[in-house]
């Protein structure tokens, strides 16, 4: 169900994927890493990375959930702890200090159980002294990336490049201040944002999507080029 007049620029994630490494043209066969950020950026960065002929791992930064209400959050934490909060809606929401340890300790123990999962016996790429382009497939709030950004600077990487293949104005020039740069294939102005409606095809990734990402990445690295179902790649 579309929720504004916005009319679809991208098929799938593996589509925006393929129209936002496009715009990162300048960086293929150069020496970066893309980080795709689960779930939904992962098949993005695939495609990035594919066209990029880059290196590909992930950041996994999450949306701490409001209590009671877990559709809507009020920052976001990621793998190594890193937590940005949203203080203006913490204020508005009325959370004591005891709420949000109680939250992000939640989330941390997911993160926890997906990171065993998703890299299973592998280590995470060095990022240090790296240009690193951070994926998802949209910026909504922002804080997500905003949280991978902020755990990757503790890593020193050389450049830290924020992507996504679309996302408000307000948020990208908020990006803009803790990024080295922000690459978007369109940035919307709608009073109403949703990234969802710039997507013809949009569901939620599950953990078994994201780790085929990884499969096919792996695959295609050591010289054998594999396809997804055409029915999981056109979903994602």
């Amino acid at each position: 169900m579309r929720h504004t007049s916005v009319e679809p620029i991208f098929e799938n994630r593996f589509d925006a994927g393929r129209k936002l490494a496009e715009c990162l043209s300048q960086y293929t066969d150069k020496s970066v890493i893309v980080l795709g950020i689960p779930n939904g950026g992962v098949a993005v960065a695939l495609g990035v990375a594919l066209a990029l002929n880059a290196e590909l791992d992930l950041i996994i930064s999450r949306k701490i959930p409001l209590p009671l209400s877990p559709e809507g959050g009020f920052g976001s934490v990621t793998d190594d702890g890193t937590t940005i909060l949203n203080e203006e809606l913490v204020k508005h929401a009325g959370l004591s200090r005891q709420q949000i340890a109680y939250q992000v300790n939640q989330v941390r123990a997911n993160i926890r159980q997906r990171s065993l999962l998703y890299h299973d016996d592998s280590r995470p790429l060095a990022v240090t002294g790296r240009t690193i382009i951070v994926v998802d497939d949209g910026l909504a709030s922002g804080y997500t990336m905003r949280a991978a950004i902020a755990s990757l600077r503790q890593r020193r990487p050389e450049k830290i490049i924020a992507a996504a293949p679309v996302g408000p104005e307000k948020v990208v020039e908020e990006i803009q201040q803790v990024a080295d740069s922000v690459v978007t294939c369109v940035t919307g102005n709608e009073t109403v944002f949703y990234v969802a409606d710039y997507y013809r095809y949009w569901h939620d990734v599950t953990d078994k999507e994201v780790i085929s990402c990884l499969d096919e990445w792996r695959v295609r690295k050591h010289g054998r080029k594999i396809e997804l179902p055409d029915k999981e790649r056109e979903s994602i």
